[in-house]
């Protein structure tokens, strides 16, 4: 009886460490599993605590009007990361669109102004995607070509000054404010769910996520991997065009310098976003925390009188750490 009870009791102080062991490992798993999300927590913490006007209504729709075109550059950038793709034109399209749509204005009139100026953005993608879907161009120089074409030729179009939009209901968008939300929120929620429908409910975005995750097996099975790919690269267009759509709304002018930098902007906002630059990985959900969190720490910066110079800084830490976390949790033990 007492070697059964010694027996019980030592099984017990073996299985306490290894208890405490797992429930260790779980907890590691679940913070590298919500790491976007506890960031995104922890930057309003710190925002509410470096700025007592930060959660104000004025400075919080200010932050949402701000980021709304860099959400649909960053969802389309999504869509092509996921299949091992990228997209260095987002910039440079928008800025296209943006000049576009101010000369289209004063041509065609508003609504078909927005369609050709979309088209044109998709159009771009196409090119880009069918370099790429078609001719197994690499995306890095396909896209590389695409951003230098697309902003000569913004510069072509306004001559290198911004144009003066001639139709006022396009700039009063960039301002209006509809169920006491600003306009341009809308637009932003509208993409940030047409994304997440593809991605989660249809058959387009399941082999969408399964090319980036292994492009080989998807076109053994039958599928025209080419095809998607050439898709997510017109609707990556179409989503800049619309974020340049949005800039010129909020501007008054249509300017072929929007955008600059963007790329690297989309880029850090996926990466944020849990996503893997290899493909096959990443959410809708998630992309829109990571430009949300880029969106507090300009905002943050901002409030606190600090130059843009050291934002670049803080984005490329932060990028840094993104990946070193998606490195440690594919190799816990590495």
């Amino acid at each position: 009886m007492e070697q059964q009870q010694r027996g019980t009791k030592g099984t017990a102080d073996v299985d306490r460490p290894a208890a405490r062991r797992l429930h260790r490992e779980s907890l590691v798993v679940l913070v590298l599993e919500y790491n976007t999300v506890l960031i995104f927590l922890a930057m309003l913490v710190l925002a509410a605590s470096l700025s007592d006007v930060f959660f104000s209504r004025n400075n919080i729709f200010n932050l949402l009007r701000q980021v709304a075109g860099l959400a649909g550059m960053g969802l389309g950038m999504l869509l092509v990361i996921l299949t091992a793709g990228i997209d260095l034109s987002v910039g440079s399209v928008a800025a296209l669109a943006s000049v576009m749509v101010a000369w289209l204005l004063g041509v065609l009139g508003l609504g078909p102004a927005l369609v050709l100026t979309v088209a044109i953005g998709s159009l771009c993608g196409a090119v880009s995607g069918y370099l790429v879907a078609a001719r197994n161009m690499a995306p890095f120089v396909a896209t590389l070509a695409m951003m230098t074409i697309a902003r000569g030729f913004a510069f072509i179009v306004s001559k290198g000054s911004p144009i003066i939009i001639a139709d006022p209901r396009l700039n009063n968008f960039g301002s209006a404010y509809w169920l006491g939300v600003p306009a341009p929120v809308f637009v932003m929620v509208v993409i940030f769910g047409l994304v997440a429908f593809l991605l989660r409910y249809t058959v387009f975005g399941r082999i969408v996520t399964a090319i980036g995750s292994n492009e080989a097996a998807v076109r053994l099975a039958g599928v025209r991997t080419g095809w998607y790919k050439f898709a997510v690269y017109c609707i990556s267009g179409a989503f800049c065009a619309i974020a340049g759509i949005i800039s010129t709304s909020r501007t008054g002018v249509g300017s072929p310098i929007v955008g600059t930098g963007a790329e690297l902007d989309a880029i850090a906002a996926v990466v944020i976003g849990g996503a893997s630059l290899g493909g096959g990985k990443g959410t809708a959900f998630q992309t829109l925390l990571g430009v949300l969190i880029l969106g507090i720490i300009g905002n943050i910066m901002n409030l606190m009188n600090i130059p843009g110079y050291p934002q670049q800084v803080v984005k490329g830490l932060i990028i840094i750490c993104a990946v070193l976390l998606q490195g440690w949790r594919r190799n816990p033990e590495g």
